[in-house]
């Protein structure tokens, strides 16, 4: 069971982390309401490389490691599994001579059976990690959404963009690059409490036997 992880597939899900700082102030001028908005020749934009963020945010490449070795021993565990059908099949094509038709069809069953078994956990492992990738990218994708909240507020940024291969911007100058500073301050904000943000289901229910 080769299983890669494929959590570049976060990139889909943010193709514009978009953070506006035009708020609703009410001034009582007589009877009247009005909005106010930053002027678009006034708004602070900056970007960030979405792939670069996600890829060094020490919390997405802890648990990404994390499942990656679930896999290798969910893997282990279905190899060996795997190993013992095929020597018990071994087994009967070798004896089933000295067996009675009514034993012999019997022993068919029941390795019909344990080969449906297998298969059926090979898709429950493989459901339970594509669930804790899933799981990550939504983790990761919220938690970054909201650092970009906050550094934009301390930052006085109107819009951070995100940049990404085929996406819908195509060029922007490195002045307002901020790709380096957000990883910078993500990673900081998680190294400081690595327990208050959401991990994937640490639970490994090791599929039903």
């Amino acid at each position: 069971m080769k299983k890669g992880l494929k959590f570049i597939g976060v990139l889909g899900l943010a193709s514009v982390l978009f953070y506006s700082c035009g708020q609703k102030t009410e001034s009582v001028a007589s009877d009247s309401t009005s909005e106010e908005r930053v002027a678009a020749g006034d708004m602070k934009v900056a970007f960030v490389y979405t792939d670069s963020v996600i890829n060094k945010y020490e919390f997405f490449k802890k648990k990404s490691e994390e499942i990656t070795e679930k896999g290798k021993k969910f893997d282990a565990d279905l190899q060996s599994r795997a190993r013992g059908f095929e020597q018990e099949v071994a087994t009967f094509q070798q004896t089933g001579g000295n067996m009675t038709q009514n034993q012999i069809r019997a022993k068919q069953d029941e390795l019909v059976q344990k080969e449906q078994n297998l298969m059926t956990y090979r898709n429950n492992l493989m459901q339970e990690l594509s669930v804790d990738e899933q799981k990550l990218l939504n983790d990761v994708y919220e938690q970054v959404q909201t650092y970009m909240q906050e550094y934009a507020k301390e930052n006085g940024i109107d819009i951070i963009l995100s940049y990404t291969r085929g996406g819908a911007m195509w060029y922007a100058t490195d002045a307002i690059d901020v790709t380096q500073s957000v990883i910078e301050g993500l990673n900081k904000k998680y190294n400081a409490n690595p327990n208050a943000v959401t991990a994937p289901a640490a639970a490994d229910s090791t599929a039903k036997k």
